[in-house]
């Protein structure tokens, strides 16, 4: 697609692949093209956070392709509107998705907002997502390349936005995005693409969060109240998690791997149970916190579907709204870990329609009909 009249963009040049090859394709389509390289954590002598490769890597990618590219940091935001709410929420005993709140309130939120006092007219990243108007509205896709697809992370944005936002990987696939940085002798066509979040890196989870609450050990028992062992603190661990537990089996009892199904707040006890579809790992329904829309005029008609985690396969859905702006989520097969603090995300076909913070997980053994009658 051409570009139009008004057609100055700022890539957010990351130092990946992604955003180098979104860069390239905008200069092919007859774009200005500008980079911006955005920090949002300040540098540490652990080498864990990698910002500082990454700028140097974002700013090879520049010089090939022949465009400024800015730096900004917005590692103030970043504390303030994301990673204070990641330690309240652990704190509260739930597991936040820092990612959501990063590119709604910083990638898509100061870090949009600086690309346009640049004078872009338009904001383009590496994501893996499309947009298309429909009905009159612009909406947010899945990518071509369902794999890589990033719109559950996506979804909290601003929807405002989507009219001048670009997605130029969006139409191809990952293995289409790596050939075409070869051919150009893009220099990061062969870079490993980044995991996890920048301020965590590959350092070990429970003593990075360990330095900013206090951990607070407890019992691990059963579902029947036997006590199996110690945990290192409520907050490092995630319903449905099977590893770093140390709980070894029972005498006379099943061999089958724990699995935490709950965290008891009050006794700060952790509570685990045998084998992958124990009842108490099992939901057939969530409680949302307010819904966000990227939508108008409510639910359409027809099939909807819900991730209740990135890359898991979509599953039907029925959404009772309440008056309150939340949502009573109900599923029809049995979801297992449902995880308080993540995000449920709504879809109808590729479109993705919005979600929200998970509330509460709806235990398998109660009936969803009583809390339908509720909403």
């Amino acid at each position: 697609m051409p570009a139009p009249v008004e057609s100055n963009v700022i890539v957010a040049l990351s130092g990946g692949v992604d955003s180098a090859v979104a860069a390239s394709l905008l200069i092919e389509r007859g774009y200005s093209v500008q980079g911006l390289f955005m920090s949002n954590w300040e540098e540490d002598e652990t080498g864990y956070c990698t910002s500082a490769e990454d700028f140097q890597d974002a700013r090879r990618v520049a010089d090939v392709l022949g465009i400024p590219l800015h730096k900004a940091s917005f590692a103030r935001e970043y504390r303030e509107r994301v990673f204070k709410h990641f330690l309240e929420e652990y704190r509260a005993g739930r597991t936040p998705n820092p990612d959501v709140l990063c590119n709604r309130e910083i990638k898509f939120g100061a870090c949009y907002e600086h690309a346009r006092r640049l004078g872009g007219h338009y904001f383009a990243t590496g994501h893996y997502a499309r947009i298309a108007r429909i009905s009159e509205e612009m909406a947010l896709l899945r990518a071509q390349d369902q794999s890589k697809d990033q719109t559950y992370f996506l979804h909290a944005i601003d929807p405002a936005l989507l009219a001048n936002v670009l997605f130029p990987v969006g139409e191809l696939q990952k293995s289409d995005v790596r050939a075409y940085a070869r051919e150009r002798a893009l220099p990061v066509h062969d870079k490993k693409d980044s995991t996890g979040i920048c301020f965590i890196g590959e350092r070990p989870f429970a003593e990075f969060l360990g330095s900013y609450l206090p951990a607070q050990p407890g019992a691990i028992e059963s579902a029947e109240g036997e006590t199996l062992g110690r945990h290192l603190g409520l907050m490092c661990y995630t319903i449905g998690q099977r590893q770093g537990l140390g709980v070894g089996g029972r005498k006379g009892a099943s061999d089958e791997p724990w699995y935490v199904a709950d965290k008891d707040l009050e006794r700060n006890v952790l509570i685990v149970v045998q084998g992958p579809s124990h009842p108490r790992l099992m939901s057939q329904a969530l409680e949302t916190d307010v819904v966000h829309w990227l939508i108008r005029g409510g639910l359409p008609s027809g099939r909807l579907e819900a991730q209740i985690r990135h890359r898991q396969r979509p599953v039907a859905v029925d959404v009772q709204l309440r008056t309150d702006g939340t949502a009573l989520i109900e599923f029809q097969e049995a979801q297992r870990a449902v995880a308080p603090g993540q995000s449920v995300v709504l879809y109808a076909g590729e479109r993705c329609l919005g979600g929200a913070t998970i509330r509460r997980a709806v235990p398998f053994s109660e009936r969803a009909t009583g809390l339908r009658a509720r909403a």
